[in-house]
């Protein structure tokens, strides 16, 4: 079994695989570089519900309640390790009455799917965050959010993995291998070295296109990191979100001090570039919610492509090309469908087919764009 891209989504898809017994192995040049490195770990099944995208919805808040188990289970199987996996609640603000107009629509929208969400006062978001700015015209309250460190989740993946036996293999996937039939039964690296295997799973994020005409889009993302651990009186407890002026924002705190604030969303290449315009309007909308973030060191820029699909839901299971799966196309949402992701897969091994839970996943809706590889 190989398994193309070595990310969070990969890494939690090989271990589970490993679990069934499968010698599986891993590719990737860089583990965890890509949009794993980047992504603040909102596990926000209920504020990243949109309109039009109650498939994802439903997606996400089944992967929201694997969380739970599946934080214990990997800290547990390595070796006590801390992913900062902890119920924060989400406090979503809105700016000016054009924003609360907005806030409101999502409200009315998270409340038809019955999700968790409630509307508060100005005076009650002051008392849940004390740090919140003067300008304020309404808030929603989310308790039962999470959050969690990706690269922490990430480096605990991959101490799992090498105590499993799972082989990490950091070289770049030049092609897939297919036989004479057309299965896809292995890979052919940088390097020209042939790895064959019984199947093989996609899970390169944006790349995966390029490996299979699979119909993933870089959407490039851009966000900072705050350092508030010498700065005792500035001591945010929860997760903000917001709008300002219609742009949405967001702060992440960590226990260790770390203040995650991001992030853009641009239809543009993974050329890893934080901008100057970038930085300003992040930090000018987080200001504008957060006022005292003026006085924390900035720690860190840094930038990535998030995995687009076409409808904006993943691609998790059969392609429809004999010996090739995928999970890939995640956009917004790696980080909180890694459980789901990986026990879809793993059910598709167990039972030979997809659970029908993830059948809005299926990528098979795409598939006449898949190549598959060389025939």
């Amino acid at each position: 079994m190989a398994v193309v891209g070595c990310g969070i989504i990969g890494a939690a898809v090989a271990w589970r695989l490993s679990q069934l017994g499968l010698t599986v192995a891993a590719f990737d040049p860089a583990p965890g570089d890509g949009a794993t490195h980047a992504a603040a770990g909102m596990l926000a099944d209920v504020t990243e519900a949109e309109f039009g995208e109650d498939h994802l919805t439903a997606l996400n808040v089944a992967s929201a309640r694997e969380w739970p188990a599946f934080a214990a289970e990997l800290s547990s199987a390595a070796g006590g390790a801390d992913l900062a996996f902890r119920r924060t609640g989400t406090l979503t603000v809105a700016y000016d009455s054009g924003d609360r107009q907005q806030l409101r629509r999502l409200l009315t929208l998270r409340r038809g799917l019955g999700l968790p969400v409630e509307e508060v006062s100005v005076d009650e978001a002051r008392r849940l965050e004390p740090l919140l700015g003067p300008r304020l015209a309404g808030a929603t309250w989310t308790p039962d959010e999470h959050q969690v460190d990706p690269r922490r989740v990430h480096a605990a993946l991959l101490k799992v993995l090498a105590g499993r036996g799972v082989a990490v293999v950091r070289r770049r996937v030049a092609e897939l291998s297919r036989s004479p039939s057309g299965t896809v039964d292995g890979v052919l690296d940088a390097a020209g070295e042939r790895h064959p295997a019984g199947s093989v799973v996609l899970a390169a994020g944006w790349a995966s296109r390029e490996l299979a005409g699979v119909p993933t889009r870089p959407v490039k993302g851009q966000l900072l990191r705050l350092d508030a651990s010498a700065q005792p009186g500035f001591a945010l407890g929860r997760v903000v979100r917001g709008f300002v002026q219609s742009r949405a924002v967001y702060l992440v705190p960590r226990q260790d001090g770390e203040v995650v604030v991001g992030a853009t969303s641009e239809e543009q290449p993974d050329d890893r570039q934080v901008t100057a315009g970038g930085a300003y309007a992040i930090l000018r909308d987080a200001r504008a919610l957060i006022p005292g973030i003026d006085e924390l060191p900035l720690a860190e820029l840094t930038a990535r492509a998030r995995p687009g699909s076409p409808d904006n839901v993943p691609m998790i299971g059969e392609s429809g090309i004999p010996g090739l799966l995928l999970a890939t196309g995640h956009h917004r949402n790696g980080i909180l469908l890694a459980p789901l992701t990986a026990s879809a897969l793993a059910a598709r091994y167990r039972a030979g087919t997809a659970p029908e839970w993830a059948a809005a996943a299926d990528p098979r809706r795409f598939a006449a764009t898949f190549t598959g590889g060389p025939r």
